[in-house]
């Protein structure tokens, strides 16, 4: 018998933020691996965007308009796209915003709230419905699932002017982690994702910034940006069964800058 423990086909996927960036990375490499993908986003270009490109691998996909900011529409679009898709196996909350500012000391109560809304709370209650469905597949005798929050390296490494987005991101860590717990008896499993500097909109601002590209990406022991599809590989690993034992752990994709 062959080993196929990445072969997708039978599963679905849903990413928040998948019509660009990283997200889209990720859902290419799913619809590639034979998964059928739901993708949310708020842009409707970018949205129409993924949708051609996604279809171009052949499997079934679901595009929703949908602001994580918002925990009624999650809840609708959640319920909407199981009906639509039949199950959903994965669940990757990747939408993200970043607010940077001069200090500490300039951040506001309107950036700080924005910056919450999107990153802790739009994961929260992503990630919580997605749970909702998945025990109660689980209590019918389907169980198993895999639930996926997408960090960022400002979780860990001291992030200077942007307090309100690296609180944020150690509350997905944290929250993964108790997730990992309370439904590991419903074969479901959760596990963050940590991205370094990666090539995006997000990291425009950066990428066009002749310091940052002499005195930062330097200091990247792969000596490049990071690319969207290299997040490919992990999608497709935690979406699928070679990971059906590992729950509760935490990946950095960000080429060793970490570790340098």
């Amino acid at each position: 018998m062959t080993y196929k423990p990445f072969n997708l086909t039978g599963k679905v996927a849903l990413v928040t933020g998948g019509n660009g960036g990283i997200g889209l990375g990720m859902a290419e490499a799913l619809a590639q691996a034979g998964a059928g993908v739901v993708i949310w986003g708020t842009n409707e270009a970018k949205n129409k965007s993924a949708e051609a490109a996604l279809r171009g691998h052949g499997g079934k996909v679901f595009v929703q308009k949908v602001d994580v900011s918002n925990e009624s529409q999650i809840t609708e679009a959640m319920t909407a796209a199981v009906q639509q898709m039949g199950r959903i196996d994965t669940v990757i909350a990747n939408a993200g915003i970043g607010s940077p500012a001069r200090s500490f000391l300039d951040i506001t109560a309107e950036q700080y709230r924005k910056v919450l809304a999107v990153n802790e709370d739009g994961v929260f209650f992503t990630l919580r419905e997605a749970a909702r469905h998945m025990r109660d597949r689980a209590s019918k005798g389907d169980p198993g699932g895999s639930l996926i929050g997408v960090a960022s390296l400002a979780a860990i490494e001291g992030a200077a002017r942007n307090q309100h987005y690296a609180a944020t991101k150690g509350a997905v860590i944290s929250m993964m982690r108790s997730i990992a717990v309370e439904f590991a008896r419903d074969g479901v499993r959760a596990n963050s994702i940590l991205p370094g500097w990666i090539a995006t909109d997000m990291t425009a601002g950066a990428q066009a910034s002749p310091a940052f590209a002499e005195k930062v990406i330097p200091r990247v022991p792969a000596r490049r940006w990071g690319q969207p599809a290299d997040f490919g590989g992990i999608a497709v690993y935690l979406a699928s069964d070679a990971s059906a034992y590992h729950s509760g752990d935490t990946f950095v994709i960000d080429g060793g800058y970490a570790i340098f």
